[in-house]
């Protein structure tokens, strides 16, 4: 099923698993596959920054949307910016031919000014060409490319295949307050939003408009959770499950190590065999892993998903 504006939920960031070695771990992608999706989520997003993208030889990129996509059951994004828009097609093109629902578009560091911004989506778009959908990920925090409200409205406008809005932008709440009511005066086409940043403000993001998340904290069943209470209007209840990850969250967002710290979870609630990163990449301290251990004590205290 192709995405589009209507596309509501969880898409979890998934987690590219590597042997120590750094060679690919084809059996923990069908683990780690069976994991989300018995987690809950709606969707997958592959091949993003958390997916160790740039450091996959573009067989590879193939070879795993093939497995995701065929094993998945759900909706399956894969994010195919590249330095030139021929590697982009070319990667859009065979994903979707694979089956998948839709690509994710990053912009490149270089953008600067609004003009460049929509410049770039329009000669993307022409690449890619205007049957596939596609998600705009704004990242400024680590793409350095701020987009503002108006120039998405017209992005969003200017393409009929874009559907989808990964925020992640921080502070951002804002954001998707002048978005949805872009939407609501008829100023904006309708537009999914699912929203990043780990999850850190997943919590509010919600009350604000948005229509769920796309990110890869290592508990996505909490993510589907909160999503849920909050579909369903259990404020509280939300809030109080969100509140009860937060420590771990915040501490899994840490520049640098990150990534490290969520194939570290993931590794230990059996998702994958190893929390190899292919080089470069980060590793953790024993002190780091301390401290990881004892914030999953804590939270298993109101969670018994974090008893690991």
């Amino acid at each position: 099923m192709p995405l589009s504006p209507q596309t509501n939920g969880v898409y979890a960031i998934a987690a590219t698993p590597f042997h120590p070695d750094g060679a690919l771990d084809t059996n923990s992608v069908d683990r780690l596959t069976d994991f989300y999706v018995q987690s809950g989520v709606t969707g997958l997003t592959i091949l993003g920054i958390m997916g160790e993208a740039p450091k996959l030889e573009p067989e590879e990129s193939l070879q795993i949307t093939r497995q995701v996509v065929d094993r998945a059951g759900v909706p399956v994004i894969v994010g195919v910016s590249a330095p030139g828009f021929a590697a982009m097609r070319s990667l859009a093109r065979n994903v979707m031919d694979l089956g998948a629902a839709g690509v994710m578009i990053a912009p490149p560091p270089a953008l600067r000014t609004d003009e460049q911004i929509v410049t770039y989506y329009a000669q993307a778009v022409e690449a890619i060409g205007e049957d596939i959908p596609f998600v705009i990920q704004d990242y400024p925090l680590t793409l350095t490319v701020v987009m503002t409200p108006n120039v998405i409205r017209t992005i969003v406008n200017n393409h009929a295949s874009c559907v989808m809005l990964k925020h992640e932008d921080w502070p951002g709440l804002e954001k998707i307050s002048k978005l949805r009511g872009f939407q609501k005066a008829g100023e904006m086409r309708d537009i999914s939003i699912l929203c990043g940043n780990g999850g850190l403000f997943l919590d509010f993001e919600m009350e604000r408009g948005a229509d769920g998340a796309m990110t890869g904290y290592a508990f996505p069943d909490m993510l589907t959770d909160v999503v849920s209470m909050q579909q369903r209007g259990e404020r509280e209840a939300a809030h109080d499950l969100f509140d009860a990850h937060l420590p771990l969250m915040r501490y899994e967002q840490q520049q640098g190590v990150g990534l490290a710290v969520r194939k570290y979870v993931l590794q230990k609630r059996g998702a994958i065999a190893s929390d190899a990163q292919r080089k470069p990449g980060s590793s953790l301290t024993a002190a780091a892993k301390a401290e990881i251990e004892y914030l999953l004590q804590r939270l298993a205290r109101k969670d018994p998903r974090a008893a690991l």
